[in-house]
C-alpha cells in the first residue's frame, strides 16, 4: 500500500535522497516535476500522490498531472495537457482542470506558468536583437600563425635585398654575357624608374607653371620686331612696283594690238620695254660714180 507520509520519513526526513541539494540555510530539488524547487512536504513531487507542475518544451507549456490512480502504472502516471499561447486562456485552463485540487497547487502552477511565459518573451527579444558572438581563441594556433608570419616577413625582404642588389650588377654589367638573367625583372625596374622620373618632371613642370602664373613681368621690345616691320615697309614698297610695271606691260600690249599684231594665246607674258633702234646709211658722192 502506497503512504505519503512513509516515503516522506524514508527521503525527506534527514535520509538520503539522490534529488536532495542541502546548503547552510534551506535544502534544494533538482527534480524535474518539482513545482517550487524546494525540498519539502508540500512541494515534493515523490511524497504527494496527487500532484500538478508546468513545464516548458521547445517553447511551449504543457500542464503535468498524476493521480493516485494512476499510481500502479508507471508509465501513464503523468498528464499532459497542452496550454494555449495566450496567456489569460492559459490561466483559464489550469484553472478548469485543477477545479478540485488544492488552493495550493493551483497557485503554485500559476506562478511557475507566468515565470516560464516572461522568460520565453526575453528569449525571443534577445534572438530578435543583434548580439555579438563570443569566438574562443586558439592560442597555440594564434602563435603558429604569428611565427609564420614573421619568417614570411624575414624570408620577403631578403628575396627583395637580393633583388635588388642583381639589378645593380645587372645595370653595372657586372657579369656581361655570361649569365642567362631574367629579363621581366630588369624590366620591372625600368619600368619603376621611368615611372619615378615622369611623376618628378611633372611635380617640377607644375612648379613651374605655379611660379610662371604668379609672377609677371614687362619685357621691352627686342630689334627682331623693329626689323619685322621694316620688312613689311619693304614688302608693300616691292608690291606698289609690281603693279606699276604691269600696268605698263598692259600700255604696251593695247600699242600691239593697234599696229596689227595678232594676240598671243595662253597666259599674258610680260614684255621688255620698248626699244626704238636707227640705222644709219652712208652714201657715196655722184663724183666719184662718174669717173669710175
Amino acid at each position: 500500500m502506497h503512504s505519503d507520509a512513509v516515503v516522506w520519513d524514508m527521503l525527506g526526513n534527514r535520509q538520503f535522497c539522490s534529488y536532495k541539494i542541502t546548503t547552510k540555510t534551506q535544502s534544494f530539488c533538482r527534480n524535474e516535476y518539482n513545482l517550487t524547487g524546494l525540498c519539502n512536504r508540500s512541494s515534493c513531487p515523490l511524497a504527494n500522490s496527487q500532484y500538478a507542475t508546468v513545464r516548458e518544451e521547445k517553447g511551449r507549456c504543457y500542464l503535468y498531472m498524476k493521480t493516485i490512480e494512476r499510481a500502479p502504472f508507471p508509465r501513464r502516471l503523468w498528464e499532459r495537457v497542452l496550454l494555449n499561447k495566450n496567456y489569460e486562456k492559459a490561466l483559464e485552463e489550469i484553472d478548469e482542470n485543477l477545479i478540485y485540487w488544492p488552493r495550493f497547487l493551483r497557485h503554485k502552477c500559476k506562478q511557475r506558468f507566468t515565470k516560464i511565459t516572461q522568460y520565453l518573451i526575453r528569449i525571443r527579444k534577445l534572438t530578435l536583437k543583434r548580439q555579438r558572438k563570443l569566438v574562443p581563441l586558439r592560442r597555440k594556433i594564434e602563435r603558429r600563425e604569428k611565427r609564420r608570419e614573421e619568417k614570411a616577413l624575414v624570408a620577403a625582404q631578403l628575396d627583395n635585398a637580393i633583388e635588388k642588389e642583381l639589378l645593380e650588377r645587372l645595370k653595372q654589367d657586372t657579369y656581361g654575357d655570361i649569365y642567362n638573367f631574367p629579363i621581366h625583372a630588369f624590366d620591372k625596374a625600368l619600368q619603376q624608374q621611368d615611372a619615378e622620373s615622369e611623376s618628378e618632371s611633372d611635380a617640377e613642370k607644375e612648379e613651374e607653371d605655379e611660379e610662371d602664373a604668379d609672377n609677371r613681368e614687362f619685357v621691352e621690345a627686342d630689334d627682331s620686331d623693329l626689323s619685322d616691320f621694316e620688312d613689311m615697309d619693304k614688302l608693300e614698297t616691292s608690291s606698289e612696283e609690281e603693279q606699276e610695271e604691269e600696268a605698263e606691260a598692259e600700255k604696251k600690249a593695247s600699242r600691239s594690238k593697234s599696229k596689227g599684231k595678232a594676240p598671243l594665246k595662253g597666259p599674258a607674258r610680260r614684255k621688255r620695254p620698248y626699244i626704238e633702234i636707227e640705222y644709219e646709211e652712208e652714201t657715196e658722192p655722184s663724183t666719184k660714180t662718174k669717173a669710175g
